[in-house]
């Protein structure tokens, strides 16, 4: 498919042939949602802790002696049922993380790159080139294009990097690190040409 490439002027410069087995595949939405559900667990910290008997401070001895009083004998004041006591059966530290097959990770890209091509939502660029970072350039790139929000896909630039760290409605990504889940995060998908060819070898299916 022939898709045209602008500047960050929004002038056309020319226009790119982009693979259809990457970018004109099917929209698969089930697996779309695993592989959400799947980076999103692996993002959880899983740090949750409730203090165990072990743990809790005081009640080493006695709260009454064990005969006499006509209440039910207790050992100690940190059992669970009482006030101020540990927590029976509460959450610990784990691991929530997960990962799809690779085929299937690489399947869901080509269906979330698919998927803003078929909305008229991908935007390549010639480039985007900065000597220093500059936040106003960004601003000024959404603003030219009329976007809210979108995704800056490029090879490792680390000025643009920072020209979008401050920005709610932009975000930076390298073409290697390019996921399923912020393509869908962000409501256009802003390429430039030499990460569109990073992007090609890291979704095209692989010989088995």
């Amino acid at each position: 498919m022939q898709i045209d490439v602008f500047n960050t002027e929004k002038k056309k410069v020319g226009s790119v042939e982009l693979p259809d087995e990457v970018f004109a595949a099917e929209v698969k939405e089930a697996l779309l949602w695993e592989q959400v559900k799947a980076q999103r667990a692996s993002r959880r910290r899983g740090t949750h802790l409730t203090k165990t008997r072990a743990t809790i401070n005081g009640g080493r001895a006695k709260p009454f002696k064990q005969k006499g009083t006509g209440r039910a004998r207790q050992g100690s004041t940190r059992g669970p049922h009482q006030v101020g006591g540990a927590v029976a059966m509460g959450t610990r530290p784990k691991d929530w993380s997960y990962r799809l097959p690779r085929s299937a990770r690489r399947s869901a890209l080509r269906s979330a790159l698919s998927l803003r091509v078929k909305e008229e939502h991908l935007i390549v660029l010639e480039g985007f080139a900065l000597e220093v970072p500059k936040t106003k350039a960004v601003v000024q790139l959404l603003s030219t294009f009329k976007i809210p929000s979108a995704l800056i896909v490029d090879v490792k630039n680390d000025a643009l990097g920072k020209s979008a760290k401050n920005l709610c409605g932009a975000k930076f990504v390298a073409a290697e690190g390019l996921n399923v889940y912020d393509i869908l995060d962000h409501e256009h998908l802003v390429l430039t040409q030499a990460a569109v060819e990073e992007i090609v070898k890291k979704a095209e299916r692989r010989p088995s």
